[in-house]
């Protein structure tokens, strides 16, 4: 039997040309980082440019372009693209901050809060026992749930390894040690209603994450637990934004990956909207 490397829509697929809102310092950037990684495995030779593969790269990741299709118009095949993709993402990914070195920076410049939240990464929905786990009872969607910090004024600084999307946001920052980095670091933390009862230590103590009031069906709040929850919402509103600029990377809409790879591709996005936004 005959093996047919063909693109499905035949070899004489029309092909166009796209804008990617990306800046060429960020091309540029990316196209290094891997002319050195080739240089360091002594690979000296690719289909493609370096320049070339950052410029394919990134389209795979912000536009979410099908790797079949970008491989058709530029003369190589699907799955070379697809192993590009993952190796630059695994470049990306190991120059990812870790916890307790963010918290220690922010500490020295003088930061004395950051914002915490988490979001859920949507993901294809598999059959089987093993992707029960993944669905999430909160969003009723598939999905793995990512913890992230940003600075005050929403620039992410942080983003946890991807766990599955029934993990509640109090036991993903539990395993991560967060209320503890951020006590060794003199920081605070400022989240919603869904991360009250993360800080459960001594009660006497400063707390490590601010919470707002919570209400029950026989404890209504007071007027004063009402203006407090409005200013904390108030100063937490950022952190949607470093949010917001991760997830214009449009291959975060839906994964259709193997879940296992989302932690590497998360990390190494955040690495590139951090060169992004602050260019």
């Amino acid at each position: 039997m005959k093996k047919n490397n063909d693109t499905v829509e035949g070899p004489d697929g029309l092909v166009y040309t796209a804008r990617l809102p990306l800046s060429s310092a960020t091309l540029n950037w990316l196209a290094d980082l891997i002319r050195g990684h080739l240089k360091r495995i002594g690979s000296r030779w690719r289909a493609l440019p370096p320049g070339r593969i950052a410029t394919l790269v990134l389209a795979v990741l912000r536009c979410d372009q099908r790797p079949g299709d970008l491989a058709g118009g530029n003369g190589i095949h699907r799955t070379t693209l697809t192993r590009w993709v993952r190796e630059v993402v695994g470049l990306l990914a190991t120059r990812a901050p870790r916890l307790d070195r963010v918290l220690k920076k922010t500490a020295r410049k003088g930061g004395g809060i950051v914002l915490l939240d988490g979001t859920l990464i949507r993901t294809r929905r598999r059959t089987g026992k093993e992707n029960r786990k993944n669905y999430s009872g909160k969003s009723k969607c598939h999905g793995l749930l990512v913890i992230a910090l940003t600075d005050d004024r929403g620039r992410l600084l942080w983003v946890s390894a991807a766990r599955p999307g029934r993990t509640s946001e109090i036991t993903a920052c539990r395993h991560d040690r967060l209320t503890d980095k951020l006590r060794a670091a003199g920081l605070g933390a400022i989240a919603d209603l869904g991360f009250v009862g993360l800080d459960d230590s001594d009660p006497d103590a400063d707390p490590a994450v601010i919470t707002g009031y919570k209400a029950a069906r026989n404890r209504p709040l007071t007027r004063g637990q009402k203006l407090s929850d409005k200013a904390l919402a108030a100063v937490r509103a950022p952190v949607e934004h470093g949010f917001a600029h991760l997830k214009n990377w449009r291959v975060l809409g839906k994964v259709r990956t193997n879940p296992a790879w989302v932690t590497a591709l998360v990390r190494a996005l955040l690495v590139l909207t951090n060169r992004e936004v602050s260019r």
